[in-house]
């Protein structure tokens, strides 16, 4: 990346998931120091703090097909405006989850910043989950099994109207990267969508620098850059337990690495996101420090 400052914002929402805990994530991240080991490697760092959210203790559940969908849609909003805001200044935003369904927001202020000067952006989603049911195919009503579908312009108008110009981000520029755990009617979405899917049987039997240079390729392509969305559920649980969903059978430590240093060696990532840890089910921030980890690999650091 050719800037120099970070905006670091927290989404610290658990709305949209199925077990509580992910709203502590963006404090875990913090806590193994992520502000400070930026600031070493050279970075200008802004903290914003965090974006409101609506306390689900408080709050009716509502519609059972997508579970708080007005309030994650206000929540999405203002992180939208606070992404686009630091993004217009010339920073990078740095969002801290939450659940994935902050990637609404993020995505929409990103694209909301880049459509301003006529510009596409692109979308590298690392999960191991397509996060692509809508609530008429989603088997929980979690709206964080739908963000990259709302992305995409399919799922509630509340959510994938939150950019203000619908879709948020071309389909053809959008890359999965490490699919392992996909619904069955969430697969006929995939399908047709005309994204890019990675599996991690791509990765077996291809190797990820191959995997992550493909998928670099789609989502750069006649864009002005891409954001990196990265679940930390796409790691192996071996290596990542403190996550809601655990997968086995996920990218290993190396692996992970290895795709951040590719992200960033391509000088493409406009911003990013990490997603999904769960401090209640962590060992010792064990989740959390790796997350700082692949942020840093991602953002520059370097072996030599």
């Amino acid at each position: 990346m050719r800037q120099s400052h970070i905006a670091v914002i927290g989404a610290p929402m658990d709305l949209g998931a199925g077990r509580r805990g992910v709203d502590m994530g963006p404090s875990a991240l913090r806590v193994a120091g992520l502000n400070q080991k930026l600031a070493e490697i050279g970075y200008q760092i802004e903290d914003l703090g965090n974006v409101v959210v609506d306390q689900p203790e408080s709050l009716p559940t509502g519609p059972t097909h997508a579970r708080y969908l007005p309030q994650i849609a206000h929540t999405c909003a203002r992180l939208a405006d606070m992404v686009e805001r630091a993004a217009d200044k010339g920073h990078v935003p740095l969002v801290l989850g939450g659940d994935h369904s902050a990637a609404i927001g993020t995505v929409a202020g990103m694209s909301r910043h880049l459509h301003k000067q006529g510009h596409k952006l692109g979308v590298l989603w690392i999960d191991a989950h397509a996060d692509m049911n809508t609530p008429e195919s989603s088997p929980s009503g979690n709206i964080h099994g739908m963000p990259l579908a709302c992305i995409i312009g399919q799922g509630p108008s509340e959510l994938t109207g939150i950019a203000s110009h619908v879709p948020m981000v071309d389909p053809r520029n959008v890359a999965i990267v490490g699919l392992r755990s996909v619904d069955d009617i969430e697969r006929l979405n995939v399908r047709g969508a005309g994204v890019h899917p990675f599996t991690m049987r791509d990765i077996d039997e291809r190797g990820m620098r191959t995997v992550m240079q493909e998928a670099i390729h789609a989502v750069s392509s006649g864009t002005m850059g891409f954001h990196l969305s990265f679940d930390l559920d796409a790691v192996d649980p071996a290596e990542a337990p403190g996550v809601g969903t655990p997968v086995h059978g996920g990218i290993t430590y190396r692996e992970a690495h290895l795709a951040m240093e590719i992200v960033c060696d391509s000088g493409l990532m406009t911003s990013l996101e990490m997603v999904e840890l769960n401090p209640v089910l962590d060992i010792a921030n064990r989740t959390a420090i790796l997350g700082v980890e692949l942020l840093m690999s991602a953002l520059g650091k370097r072996i030599l």
